[in-house]
């Protein structure tokens, strides 16, 4: 149950599993996007769909369950030494606990050009 009072699994539907990665969209469209906090299945990670129906974040969760990473392919752009960067990556289970907003890895990059691309390609096959 969450803190708002809806049953777990109730807040999102899938739109695409790719192995361990499960494209999903919000139930409540009104709603701004949020990421889930936590999950079910171990070492899973979600690709958040946005409004406009393109890749908005990418969460990666821990043996507990919980968030520890976030990645903002999308949204608004964090100052990183100095300069505005989009996408960056967060750090801990709330969002910044962990030193705040980070550019992405190199591993990182790979990780979200290989989601963006599978997530394009699956577009393209359904028009």
């Amino acid at each position: 149950m969450s803190a708002k009072g809806k049953p777990y699994g109730t807040e999102y539907h899938t739109v695409l599993t790719a192995g361990r990665v499960k494209f999903i969209k919000q139930n409540d469209e009104a709603a701004s996007n949020k990421t889930p906090m936590e999950t079910m299945t171990r070492a899973r990670v979600y690709v958040l769909i946005g409004k406009n129906d393109a890749p908005k974040a990418v969460t990666y969760y821990d043996n507990a369950n919980k968030r520890y990473k976030q990645i903002d392919i999308e949204g608004r752009p964090h100052k990183i030494d100095g300069k505005y960067v989009l996408p960056h990556a967060h750090y801990g289970y709330w969002h910044d606990e962990v030193g705040g907003s980070k550019n992405l890895t190199a591993k990182e990059k790979r990780s979200v050009d290989r989601i963006v691309s599978y997530w394009y390609h699956h577009m393209k096959g359904k028009e």
